[in-house]
């Protein structure tokens, strides 16, 4: 394996150097096109550039081949009809897709440092799109510094990945590294537990497209919200010839470390950074991080990170919002954040440490607080229940959970602090790359208690329709039914079964008009999982249905339907 310095990987052809799986792509391939299309770039004056390819192979030639024509580089977050709007007036060119952009290839040249712009879209902590500029030189840094921690480990393993390569993380570990070292990369992004045992099972055993003879080993490039989803129903003994497993984008839970270790043999590689400082930090299996080579830490006077690194502009000190403690031999661990700090009736409420203070109860698994707006402002939490949590919920009910974790928390603050709404879930919803806006907090708090249930999975089979549903915990038709032993009504569950059957059912009659044989055998309760059959019998105009919570039988009938009367 020969490394290749990011400014030198359109300089030489190097026909038996893979650069990706699935489809397969050789260097000599990713030069040639990248000329081609670094020509077709200067033959439309094309000066800055938009990029959203989800295809890891297509971008590292686009990327390459517009670095190559002097074109300035914008990595979009998302590829959304809004997104493309507001970027339109900062770009000439949106490219998702490489085809009918060919032209007679430019030479083969080292690509210039002063000619190579690059500039990340990243949507904050409040959900604002932010523009963060990096160097070329500032990219080569830190690709070599990862290889020079961890690349002998690695070796030839093929690179998988969870997190898209449009972000931060993503673009080095999965795409810069790699192609500078010559290690194979999986183009698409595998965001679930299933689809990235599945292609690495396939590396291991020789299955993909790669040449014969190609090592079997394999490294995750991964996010906490892949790596906490992984449970039993893999194949650990199988997976456990991981070569590393990588995570970042946020924090990574403690005991889905601790079980990646049990199960694998290693502790995962958690990466602390951003995308402005790049990364400033790596642990395994410890509280305390270890500085990036070259990065120098520093504290302010409210206790928070100050970084200066080789991946920032030259002379440049970026102040994070990080507090942390350093020890003499420089790692340094991280306490709270100091930026979410709102002010209620002129008092300064630090919403981190009062989510730290919920998720020191056991039955909060996660929490995040925002604040409320109607006539006097007060506090939200919006809260990941644990297993113990849900089970209080389920037998205890929703107000004496409620109440109890305000108990909780007063012991941490004062009443002002105390959130008056409260949003019950059994996970938050990070996006792939572990990010969980402050703008989509508010707006779970701002939004009414669910009343409908959206499938999980649909699938059309012999006539009938198989839905999976998660019965929501914080599910609106649970207050007053029961106070303190929540039950699912059975009007609800009719009511669910026609109005799912209209979304997936064309021409149901509209008219509801009455039922048969309804039975319910078994309570659902919140977070229950339910297997929902549903047929409708055009002769008859009725619609069977029947709920299952595994192999036992929650409810079932038939709901007649007949035309609008004219």
């Amino acid at each position: 394996m020969t490394w290749l310095p990011l400014t030198d990987l359109l300089l030489e052809a190097r026909p038996d150097r893979q650069v990706a799986l699935e489809p397969t792509l050789q260097h000599a391939q990713l030069q040639e096109r990248a000329l081609r299309l670094a020509a077709a770039l200067q033959a439309r004056s094309v000066e800055r550039v938009a990029l959203y390819l989800e295809d890891a192979g297509e971008l590292a030639i686009a990327l390459l081949g517009a670095w190559r024509a002097g074109v300035q580089v914008l990595l979009p977050a998302d590829a959304q009809a809004q997104t493309r709007q507001r970027m339109a007036d900062q770009v000439d060119l949106w490219l998702d897709d490489l085809s009918g952009l060919d032209a007679e290839p430019l030479p083969s040249a080292r690509l210039l440092p002063e000619h190579c712009h690059l500039t990340l879209c990243t949507s904050g902590s409040s959900g604002e799109p932010k523009l963060i500029d990096k160097s070329l030189v500032q990219l080569a840094n830190e690709v070599e510094a990862l290889e020079r921690l961890w690349g002998a480990h690695l070796g030839q393993a093929t690179i998988l990945g969870s997190v898209a390569c449009q972000h931060i993380y993503g673009l080095l570990f999965r795409l810069l590294w790699p192609l500078c070292a010559g290690r194979p990369l999986y183009r698409r992004a595998l965001p679930f537990p299933e689809d990235l045992q599945q292609a690495s099972l396939a590396i291991a055993k020789g299955r993909t497209s790669a040449e014969a003879g190609a090592a079997p080993d394999f490294a995750w490039i991964a996010s906490p919200a892949l790596l906490k989803r992984m449970g039993d129903n893999l194949d650990w003994p199988a997976l456990s010839r991981v070569k590393q497993v990588f995570s970042s984008g946020g924090a990574l839970p403690a005991e889905a470390a601790q079980a990646l270790h049990e199960r694998l043999g290693q502790w995962p590689t958690e990466i602390y950074g951003s995308s402005e400082t790049g990364g400033i930090g790596w642990r395994q299996g410890d509280s305390a991080w270890q500085p990036f080579p070259g990065v120098e830490l520093s504290l302010d006077a409210a206790g928070a990170l100050r970084i200066a690194s080789p991946y920032l502009p030259a002379g440049h000190v970026e102040q994070s919002a990080d507090a942390a403690e350093i020890g003499d031999d420089g790692r340094f661990v991280l306490r709270r954040r100091l930026d979410r700090i709102v002010k209620l009736e002129e008092k300064r409420i630090s919403l981190p440490m009062l989510e730290q203070a919920l998720t020191g109860h056991d039955w909060v698994a996660d929490a995040r607080l925002g604040v409320i707006q109607e006539g006097r402002a007060f506090l939200g939490a919006v809260l990941a229940l644990s297993p113990s949590g849900v089970h209080a919920l389920r037998n205890q009910g929703r107000r004496t959970l409620t109440e109890t974790l305000r108990r909780h928390l007063a012991e941490h603050c004062e009443t002002i602090a105390l959130p008056r709404r409260w949003r019950l879930l059994l996970e938050l919803p990070y996006s792939s790359q572990g990010k969980l806006p402050q703008s989509q907090v508010d707006a779970l708090l701002s939004a009414p208690r669910p009343t409908r249930v959206e499938p999980v999975s649909a699938e059309a089979r012999d006539g009938e329709w198989l839905l999976q549903l998660q019965v929501p915990l914080d599910l609106a038709h649970f207050t007053g039914h029961f106070p303190q032993t929540p039950v699912l009504p059975g009007v609800v569950q009719v009511d669910w079964a026609q109005q799912l059957a209209r979304q997936l059912i064309s021409d149901l009659p509209p008219r509801f008009a009455g039922m048969e044989v309804l039975k319910f055998q078994q309570l659902v309760r919140p977070g229950d999982t339910l297997q929902l059959t549903l047929r409708f019998d055009t002769e008859r105009g009725k619609l069977y249905f029947a709920y299952h919570n595994g192999e036992a039988a929650c409810s079932s009938g038939r709901i007649l339907l007949e035309p609008a009367h004219g």
